[in-house]
């Protein structure tokens, strides 16, 4: 037995480390970028309402934030081949907390479009460069694990800032909801200031010989296309409790939609260093085909949810499960390329990310004159069906043991 603990331990402390200061005031400072962006992202189609906004215009105000950032990102996996990364970090930090103060000097629709829009280029921008700098600071040996924790700043930012934006907006003003907004922008401002960066050395290389910039190129990342297939579906899937769960909550006359946020956000965080090291041990596929299960099962208990406690077990698993899926896909985005281009792959990850839950609400706004938002869920679930199906042909055609590609 004491053999056992002792190679136990011997393998403990031959792995390189993680908790390093950079790497966790990068979290932090990534945790309220995403509060701070997240937290209006659910206000403002009925804030452009409530200002005589159209129906066009309602929707355009997502649409266009996440065109803008899946626009921006090539340029920017391009720039991250040949720049270091804290001047690239902190363009992106100012440049969002800057758009988030402009919301309230106008009531003109067209003009909050406008500034939608190039707040959705420097959204683009920030979560690229941030999560490509997390990359850079994590051991190859422990990218599951190290981007685990790291997904953590994104799941939690998804997940509570909405609930707590809602709650602004429902009680307070459009113009509050904003300034607590850029108040968290800030604070993310001051921690990426001081957090050290460390620039791969393909970098320096790559400044003695640019290499030539291509659209297509640079927007996609051909050996990891599969696992960011596998993300926009995951997200797809999402987008109905981003968009409706508030509406479901009010048809039910369920008081207690926030449980299913906060139970949600409590469960990823619990179960994120149990799957994060399975993930560096096992590979991505058992994990993902888990947690597709999980979260399948999460939507339709929450499709069927009648009382507070029906939100919470929803919740709970789909924190379980949706929540661990997240940080694993892009763990399996990232293992999947080179150091050199793993800011395009990051890139290509955030854009299925902001295609998913853009398009979700696309098409399931139009389903949604026909259905109520229960049905609209029970739709949504079989993504997470798919999302299984394609995760488990990868893992038939797996013939070697895992292991990143450096």
């Amino acid at each position: 037995m004491n053999s056992i603990e002792s190679e136990r331990s011997q393998m403990q402390s031959s792995l390189p480390k993680l908790w390093t200061w950079p790497f966790i005031f990068l979290i932090l400072g990534n945790l309220f970028t995403f509060m701070s962006f997240q937290m209006l992202l659910p206000n403002l189609p009925p804030y452009i309402e409530s200002i005589g906004g159209s129906s066009l215009q309602i929707g355009l105000i997502t649409t266009m934030f996440a065109f803008a950032a899946i626009l921006i990102r090539p340029f920017i996996g391009h720039l991250l081949m040949t720049r270091a990364r804290k001047k690239l970090v902190l363009i992106g930090s100012i440049s969002l907390l800057i758009m988030t103060t402009l919301y309230p000097i106008t009531q003109i629709v067209v003009v909050l479009l406008i500034i939608r829009f190039v707040h959705g280029m420097a959204w683009g921008w920030s979560t690229t460069v941030n999560g490509t700098a997390a990359v850079d600071l994590i051991p190859r040996r422990r990218v599951g694990e190290g981007m685990g924790y790291f997904g953590l700043s994104v799941t939690v930012g998804m997940i509570m800032a909405p609930s707590l934006g809602i709650y602004l907006y429902q009680n307070f003003t459009f113009q509050l909801l904003v300034w607590i907004a850029a108040a968290l922008g800030a604070v993310a401002l001051i921690l990426l200031s001081v957090t050290s960066f460390v620039t791969p050395e393909s970098v320096y290389e790559n400044q003695k010989q640019p290499p030539p910039f291509s659209f297509v190129g640079s927007l996609v990342e051909g050996r990891s296309r599969y696992p960011a297939l596998v993300t926009f579906l995951n997200t797809f899937g999402y987008g109905a409790v981003v968009t409706y769960l508030v509406i479901f909550g009010n048809e039910q006359g369920l008081t207690g939609t926030f449980l299913f946020y906060f139970f949600n956000a409590v469960l990823a965080t619990i179960s994120r260093p149990i799957t994060g090291k399975y993930f560096d041990r096992k590979g991505p596929w058992k994990l993902i085909m888990v947690c597709s299960v999980l979260s399948f099962i999460a939507m339709w208990i929450l499709s069927l949810a009648s009382t507070n406690v029906h939100l919470i077990i929803a919740g709970a698993i789909f924190g379980i499960g949706f929540g661990s899926m997240m940080p694993a896909l892009q763990a399996w985005v990232i293992s999947k390329t080179t150091t050199e281009r793993s800011g395009i792959a990051n890139g290509m990850y955030y854009s299925c990310i902001d295609l998913g839950i853009g398009s979700s609400a696309l098409i399931l706004g139009f389903i949604y004159q026909f259905v109520d938002t229960a049905t609209l869920f029970k739709l949504s679930s079989f993504l997470f069906i798919l999302v299984l199906i394609l995760t488990y042909m990868d893992y038939r055609k797996q013939t070697d043991p895992w292991e990143p590609v450096h």
